[in-house]
């Protein structure tokens, strides 16, 4: 086991801390210039860890409208600085349960976030991924932003059945606007799932937004009384989900400036927050500019996973 790290758990349960099941991401920091050597580590590894790409200050610009904006519908904790992010006490989180009125929130966290925009869709980033591809590049219009309390964290899940209409190419950009230990909680990818398609190609052949238009809840789904049918989870069972595929869960304790790209098959998910502490990151898409876009989540306000994405089939 590794001495040094603490109980570390995800939905609920206490993930296997031995060496074999467990360990750290690699960093890609060492070849972030060398782009032939960065498709290649995203090859081997189904993802690339770069710490310390973003400058601290400007993580922490972004972060503060973050707070500020919480702290205006009174969900953090008066008793200390807003910035700090501590999650008031009773503080009512379940709107986000929601699907448009989760889309609503995020939405007010990120277009009027100047900071986060220039992080995200501007400079540095942009000319990564540029580089990445090898042509330009255009990403998805709208922005995840995540604002997990104490709590459990996200299901184990690869992103492909949320956003697969397009480009097999796209990729997630995950970035966390504060310190994150293991207690908090941020993301973990499971060591070679990318490498699993065959073996998980019933899962991956999936699409949330399908669903049986010759079934009793075929109807209400077209008409929006049902958001999903199915969630596009993988398992609610890290600790077995690992056990089952194989791999060890691989993740750390992420700093200001970090970032976390992979790929649409690569499995992943997040610890849970043990704390009183909120924990923020963005989830953001980018493909080559050359290729086919999922129409999901583009445009002014895109229509996501509302009635408009929803495609019927006979089952």
């Amino acid at each position: 086991m590794h001495a040094t790290l603490p109980r570390i758990l995800a939905k609920g349960h206490a993930l296997d801390l031995t060496e074999s099941s467990f360990g750290e991401l690699r960093r890609s920091d060492d070849v972030l210039t060398d782009f032939a050597a960065l498709r290649q580590r995203f090859d081997e590894d189904g993802y690339l860890f770069i710490p310390g790409f973003f400058a601290r200050a400007d993580i922490l610009e972004a972060r503060r409208h973050i707070t500020q904006k919480l702290a205006e519908q009174g969900l953090l904790d008066p008793a200390y600085p807003a910035i700090e992010a501590v999650k008031k006490t009773g503080a009512d989180m379940s709107f986000l349960a929601d699907p448009r009125p989760a889309v609503e929130f995020m939405n007010s966290l990120a277009k009027p976030n100047a900071a986060m925009q220039r992080l995200l869709y501007s400079g540095k980033i942009i000319g990564l991924f540029e580089g990445f591809f090898g042509e330009s590049i255009r990403h998805f219009d709208f922005t995840w932003v995540r604002t997990m309390g104490k709590g459990f964290g996200t299901d184990p899940h690869c992103d492909n059945v949320y956003m697969g209409r397009g480009s097999s190419r796209l990729c997630s950009l995950w970035v966390p606007y504060g310190d994150i230990s293991y207690d908090i909680g941020g993301l973990m990818v499971l060591e070679g799932s990318h490498r699993q398609a065959e073996r998980l190609k019933n899962y991956l052949n999936r699409d949330v937004d399908t669903y049986c238009e010759n079934r009793p809840e075929g109807p209400k789904i077209k008409a929006g009384e049902i958001p999903w049918k199915w969630g596009g989870v993988l398992s609610n069972n890290p600790y077995s989900l690992r056990e089952h595929l194989g791999g060890r869960w691989l993740s750390t304790e992420y700093r200001m400036g970090d970032l976390l790209i992979f790929g649409m098959r690569t499995v992943h998910a997040s610890l849970d927050n043990q704390t009183h502490f909120f924990r923020f990151s963005t989830d953001t898409r980018y493909q080559p500019a050359s290729e086919p876009i999922d129409d999901r989540w583009i445009g002014e306000n895109p229509i996501g996973h509302g009635v408009a994405a929803k495609r019927g089939m006979i089952c």
